[in-house]
């Protein structure tokens, strides 16, 4: 493979790895806390919180589109890559080892874009309008914390299993 396709397609995996998984660290240690601590129950908060939603998807989606495709160009171009579904070696056994953790974030973004955010907004909404169920928005934004926090946590894993791939 040329050096140059290969070092344009690390560059590409690198940011969109920043974006996916510094974007939840900041989220979840930053943005959030501070949020919440100074709004609190302001209806600010509700719109607020969902207006970061909507910024942060898309960017978590296309970095996911270009993990995917810029991974498949590294892969192939890795000598210790003996092919698809084959772990005869270390590195092809910790490479599954990060698939699965991706796959495990994949999971906890579907979750959330699809089945949790939606009602959190939907709740935010109607507490914004003074209708809501207090108890139904918290039940879900812990939901969504935890969610998030299980999707930081195999962030971390996968940024430990590239570093021990590579180390190899």
């Amino acid at each position: 493979m040329s050096p140059s396709i290969l070092a344009i397609s690390y560059f590409a995996h690198l940011i969109a790895t920043v974006v996916w998984i510094g974007g939840l660290v900041t989220l979840t240690l930053f943005v959030w806390p501070e949020t919440r601590r100074v709004l609190a129950d302001n209806p600010a908060l509700f719109g607020l919180l969902t207006r970061i939603r909507k910024r942060f998807a898309p960017l978590t989606n296309f970095s996911l589109v270009v993990l995917v495709l810029t991974g498949f160009v590294q892969m192939s171009g890795d000598a210790n890559y003996e092919g698809a579904l084959t772990f005869n070696n270390e590195w092809s056994r910790v490479m599954l080892a990060k698939h699965i953790a991706i796959f495990g974030m994949v999971i906890c973004g579907l979750i959330l874009q699809y089945a949790v955010v939606p009602a959190l907004e939907r709740a935010s909404l109607l507490r914004e309008r003074g209708k809501g169920d207090a108890a139904e928005w918290e039940r879900l934004r812990r939901r969504e914390v935890r969610l998030t926090w299980l999707n930081v946590a195999l962030g971390i894993a996968v940024l430990g299993f590239t570093a021990w791939a590579t180390a190899l």
